[in-house]
């Protein structure tokens, strides 16, 4: 996954992977993240419910989602926990509400969240669980 487009089953493998952790803490976004050419790709999760006192059992979460449905196109260590308030996963849960869809919207090069990337796959809010 070192090129600049995400592939199908990797945006699949992904989404079964929100899924899954949708039933430990609810996701408010989730999308694919590449800051540069040199970086890989990384799938960041974010939720409300996710703090510094809890962000382990988010982790936790994802080791039990990938061991109970594991995947050749997403390793557990390409997942990022974050908090729904972070500007990474503000940047992205504003392009959902500007740009509502049924497919994964693809961002960048461009300024995301206060630094520049490289490309981002943001998945729609359906994805997540969310009503679009």
């Amino acid at each position: 996954m070192d090129s600049t487009t995400l592939v199908s089953d990797e945006l699949e493998a992904g989404a079964d992977l929100v899924h899954r952790f949708n039933q430990d803490f609810e996701v408010d976004v989730a999308f694919w993240l590449k800051e540069s050419d040199e970086d890989p790709w990384y799938l960041y999760i974010a939720s409300d419910a996710i703090t510094d006192d809890n962000r382990r059992d988010g982790y936790r979460s994802v080791m039990r989602a990938t061991s109970e449905a594991p995947s050749v196109y997403l390793d557990p260590f390409q997942v990022k926990v974050v908090s729904a308030h972070t500007p990474l996963a503000e940047a992205a849960a504003e392009i959902n509400r500007k740009y509502p869809g049924r497919i994964a919207t693809r961002v960048g090069p461009a300024p995301f969240g206060g630094q520049y990337i490289k490309a981002a796959y943001i998945y729609p809010r359906q994805v997540v669980g969310q009503a679009g």
